[in-house]
């Protein structure tokens, strides 16, 4: 229900317009003068201001400018017994949406209200689109991969889309976690409002509290007036917080409380806002050892870590790197504009050789330079870049050392170990069942391989 507050300095004129507000179906407030607006704008969310422009102490444009540092979302309509052409644009400059003149008619009334919310739900609603269209690129994001270790991520996000679970979705850098983020967003109940995300390394702390949170006018240098952050952004969606090991310890006490309690403080402020919001996160660290060396909150973590999805890397994914690179030539020669083009079965095999440790990003970077600066139709080997001939997977003259032998070998057991927890939901006797081991073998193993809190 949209809610309203009525300002003029006539008691008996507020009155009769917010009596005529509530049986039209609104919440409406009343309030004899600017100065008291200003005090319920900061306590209460208003979708519209109706306000005198003729107040003693401080007229109604000037009303108008406070109330957006406050809320520059919200939606103003004047009211003047005093209208003139130059009133009304002056007043439209400020921010006002529409004008109502002294005497007005109910009918008036009704429509300029109407007009205004009307007017503030498709700007909301427009942006809401125009987030969800340069994230979604148009349509249901398109995750490529017939491999039974993706065929394990299909199944998983089956099942908890259309929860509000939290999801915490692991895995080396390019291995498409933003797409599975997008994917459960669009997938579940929650896909016609905002899916927000953001890149938690890429901010300074002051600032990535700011653009999480919000902040009140004047909180900080620069603070020029009231800001929404993003998760009042996603209210009702869901927001994506992309490396979330690299927030800082204090962000994270205070993200805590936002998923505990769905409510939030703008920086700033001492007024509690309620959310609605379902929190996705990712991250390529470990954040287990993290939790060991005190630099990641384990609360925060259990929180996170409701479901987890560990992502495989591309050298892990067998028979989905050919099928990934044809998607890519696909898009990339429709992009540029140019005929089809293919790989030999020799380059194919190159492809499959490399160890890919940039992942599926890597592979699409790769893709969009062979398009453009292909000759011909058909891509040999010798067209490739030459940095896919050197660190072949097992390849002679590689740095596959006995030393990086065995840290290939302890990283896929960490895989390994890490998804069969994932799959039993944490429970380490389940989880050595479906790995074939002993409980005992596995807990020396995640010792080995700093899975295990230090006590």
């Amino acid at each position: 229900m949209d809610r309203i507050l009525v300002v003029d300095d006539e008691a008996k004129v507020c009155q009769f317009l917010v009596d005529i507000l509530i049986r039209q179906g609104y919440r409406a407030d009343g309030a004899n003068s600017p100065k008291q607006a200003l005090e319920m704008l900061k306590l209460d969310s208003y979708d519209l201001l109706l306000t005198d422009l003729m107040m003693p102490e401080m007229n109604g444009l000037q009303l108008l400018e406070r109330a957006k540092e406050e809320d520059p979302e919200l939606a103003v309509v004047m009211i003047t017994g005093y209208s003139t052409v130059e009133t009304a644009v002056e007043a439209m400059k400020k921010g006002a949406l529409d004008y109502l003149a002294k005497p007005f008619k109910i009918e008036e009334i009704k429509i300029v209200v109407e007009k205004a919310l009307q007017h503030k739900s498709l700007i909301a609603e427009n942006r809401r689109l125009r987030q969800e269209l340069k994230n979604s690129k148009g349509g249901l994001p398109l995750i490529i991969g017939t491999s039974q270790a993706m065929q394990r991520i299909f199944r998983i996000i089956d099942k908890v889309a259309n929860t509000d679970s939290t999801v915490l979705i692991r895995g080396e850098n390019g291995t498409g976690k933003e797409l599975v983020a997008r994917t459960l967003h669009l997938k579940s109940g929650r896909s016609a409002k905002a899916y927000v995300s953001i890149n938690c390394a890429a901010l300074p702390e002051n600032l990535l509290e700011s653009e999480l949170f919000g902040h009140a006018r004047g909180s900080f240098t620069g603070a020029v007036q009231a800001k929404k952050g993003l998760f009042e952004e996603a209210d009702g969606g869901t927001i994506f917080l992309d490396e979330i090991g690299d927030i800082s310890p204090g962000l994270q006490v205070k993200l805590l409380r936002v998923l505990q309690e769905q409510e939030l403080l703008r920086v700033g402020e001492t007024k509690v806002r309620k959310i609605n919001v379902r929190v996705l996160a990712a991250t390529n660290r470990d954040l287990e050892t993290a939790i060991s060396q005190g630099n990641f909150r384990p609360e925060l973590f259990y929180r996170l870590n409701v479901i987890s999805i560990v992502m495989p890397p591309l050298r892990e994914r067998e028979g989905d790197l050919p099928l990934l690179a044809e998607h890519f030539l696909q898009k990339y020669c429709q992009k540029i504009g140019r005929p089809k083009i293919c790989l030999s079965p020799a380059a194919v095999k190159v492809l499959c050789d490399y160890s890919w440790p940039g992942n599926v990003r890597e592979l699409e970077n790769i893709i969009e330079r062979i398009v453009i600066l292909a000759d011909g139709d058909m891509i040999r080997p010798d067209e490739l870049p030459r940095e896919l001939h050197c660190h072949k997977i097992g390849a002679e003259g590689t740095a596959l050392s006995v030393g990086g032998f065995q840290q290939q070998v302890a990283q896929f057991q960490r895989h390994l170990i890490l998804q069969a927890l994932a799959e039993v939901g944490g429970v380490q006797s389940r989880a050595a069942q479906l790995l074939g081991l002993k409980k005992t073998t596995l807990n020396e193993m995640m010792k080995r391989l700093d899975l295990l809190r230090q006590e």
